[in-house]
């Protein structure tokens, strides 16, 4: 039976669609252990998942290995990440073509952050530069009959983009992708909902009309907020830092809070009518349990 997209995935539901993201490990180790975890991760029910494209434009290799694993071992609908790193449009082609052959019916359409050592993006040669051109040219190949039809997401940013000059240029620029034929938007993380109703209020104001994902990062350690706030600009609620703070480095404590802060701001969210929430799971099950118990989807 062929995958389903998105599109068809969002469609007529009676309650949100759940989805986690993997990513590809950088060494057979953590390769192993992630194929150790997904049935787990698999047996929590999610309705889709994504395995994304490798940070900085590094470890590309093994997203299409990963992504037809956990679609033909588990039958989940599974999207592959894809960006403009390093890639001709030649290159994005083949493995468009190879993400086609596997059977796989679902991108996550990116730019893509600079590859480590670059201080900014540069579009490869023969490449992209923004990611509403790399949704073009998907729909461009498919027009064309060059490969089935793929359900495109695109990244949303309810804090902005660290690159935008702000939240209306950014939008501006979102509304590009959409208009270039992407059919959702899965959100990159935040912790406060009201910036994400506020977001998708001026999303809409601008004539975006496509299922808008919020995406969801459990806080898990001290350490790991601090980096990864600090590379997407994403900020803590004044109380949840507080919180947070008065526990120090105390790991267990931490992620106590975490996975708590997490279910309940997933609460909220399908209390309001999201259409789905995308758990960014960092290769990990024991918090993900938790997490589906609290919203009695596990």
């Amino acid at each position: 039976m062929q995958a389903q997209t998105f599109s068809e995935i969002l469609a007529n539901r009676s309650k949100a669609a759940l989805s986690f993201e993997v990513f590809p490990p950088k060494t057979d180790t953590s390769y192993d252990h992630l194929r150790q975890i997904l049935p787990e991760l698999v047996a929590l029910k999610p309705d889709y998942m994504t395995v994304t494209y490798g940070a900085f434009g590094s470890n590309q290799g093994r997203t299409l290995e990963i992504a037809q694993s956990i679609q033909n071992q588990f039958h989940l609908p599974t999207a592959c990440h894809l960006t403009c790193v390093t890639s001709s449009r030649a290159e994005l082609d083949g493995i468009l073509d190879e993400i086609s052959a596997a059977g796989i019916r679902n991108i996550v359409a990116l730019r893509g952050d600079a590859p480590q050592g670059q201080a900014t993006f540069t579009p490869p040669v023969d490449g992209f530069s923004h990611a509403n051109e790399l949704v073009a040219h998907i729909r461009a190949r498919e027009k064309a009959g060059r490969q089935p039809r793929f359900g495109l997401a695109v990244a949303g940013y309810p804090e902005k983009h660290l690159e935008a000059p702000s939240l209306e240029f950014d939008l501006l620029k979102l509304k590009d992708k959409v208009d270039a034929g992407a059919d959702c938007i899965i959100t990159q993380l935040f912790y406060n909902n009201a910036d994400f109703f506020a977001f998708v209020d001026k999303a809409r104001a601008l004539g975006i009309t496509v299922p808008i994902i919020p995406g969801l990062l459990p806080i898990l350690s001290a350490r790991q907020i601090a980096r990864i706030l600090g590379l997407c600009g994403s900020t803590l609620p004044e109380g949840l830092k507080q919180e947070l703070d008065a526990v120090g480095d105390d790991a267990a404590k931490v992620e106590e809070i975490g996975i708590r802060q997490c279910v309940n701001q997933a609460r909220e969210l399908i209390d309001r009518g999201v259409p789905g929430i995308h758990f960014y799971v960092l290769n990990k099950s024991t918090h993900m349990t938790q997490i589906m118990r609290g919203l009695g989807r596990a």
